[in-house]
């Protein structure tokens, strides 16, 4: 099933410097396809996990997680999940004076459109504009932020000056895989032992791979997140201290409270007192 978000903040102008439209993410079902046909803005759509190909006249792209492709306006083009292993993608559509200009400092074009994810920025794109879209106050700066941070990513992943293949290494793709897991299992009792068992890999090796890519450890890289989503929660003022920490994955609440302090500086309780 299809999640679509839209920005409810008109532009300044008709003819804004960079503008998000809508965002969004699904898992696919087996060959579940889009197109062909054409688009009057850009779209771009992140692989989580699963196979799928890209078809852009002759071209044909076979995709896999950790790589993203760029629709561009008035392209005709097609897209298809595997028929085995569907994958999960999330999108974003934009458009803006500073779009083409900001391409062209990258190596990709029409022809091209295939580019490796960053590490840092791309895969929580949904999840960041998701969040500002409760910021009532200034979502619209929040959704700029965001997107000039993409495009930042995108011209350090494929510069225009440097050659090469456009697909991510394959450690790379097992951080991904590995971030993935993290996002929609933290309310479980997982574990790095667990997780490199499911990717065949040693946890040593993972741990090292994963470190080098975001420079933190996978575990702390988990309690943060869990700790943001925990936060999420706090903010909605309706939960007991209890039910967040059962929410990120803890089920001793004295524990998820250290956890939460050693984090954000500040227990749960006092947290959503400030907020209030």
């Amino acid at each position: 099933m299809a999640i679509f978000k839209y920005n409810t903040e008109r532009p300044l102008r008709d003819d804004p410097d960079l503008y998000l439209q809508y965002w969004g993410k699904e898992d696919c079902v087996p060959g579940h396809a889009v197109g062909p046909g054409v688009r009057d803005l850009y779209k771009v759509h992140f692989i989580h996990k699963g196979r799928g190909i890209l078809r852009i006249g002759e071209r044909t792209y076979s995709l896999s997680p950790g790589q993203a492709f760029l629709i561009y306006p008035h392209v005709v083009t097609y897209y298809e999940a595997d028929g085995e292993h569907p994958w999960t993608y999330s999108w974003i559509a934009f458009y803006g004076t500073e779009v083409a200009a900001a391409l062209s400092r990258t190596r990709l074009s029409p022809e091209n459109p295939v580019f490796p994810m960053d590490l840092k920025a791309m895969p929580g794109t949904y999840d960041q504009l998701t969040e500002a879209l409760d910021r009532k106050g200034n979502r619209d700066f929040r959704f700029k932020a965001i997107m000039y941070d993409f495009l930042c990513a995108l011209v350090e992943a494929v510069p225009a000056s440097e050659n090469g293949r456009l697909s991510p290494k394959k450690p790379d793709m097992y951080v991904h895989q590995c971030m993935e897991y993290f996002h929609a299992h933290y309310s479980e009792n997982i574990s790095v032992r667990q997780l490199a068992a499911s990717l065949g890999l040693d946890r040593k090796y993972l741990s090292a791979i994963f470190k080098e890519a975001l420079s933190v450890p996978p575990q702390q890289y988990l309690l943060n997140y869990r700790m943001e989503k925990a936060s999420e929660l706090l903010a909605k003022g309706c939960y007991t201290v209890g039910e967040v920490a059962r929410s990120v994955g803890y089920q001793d609440a004295l524990l998820f409270s250290r956890m939460f302090k050693k984090v954000k500086g500040i227990s749960p309780k006092h947290f959503s007192a400030e907020l209030r």
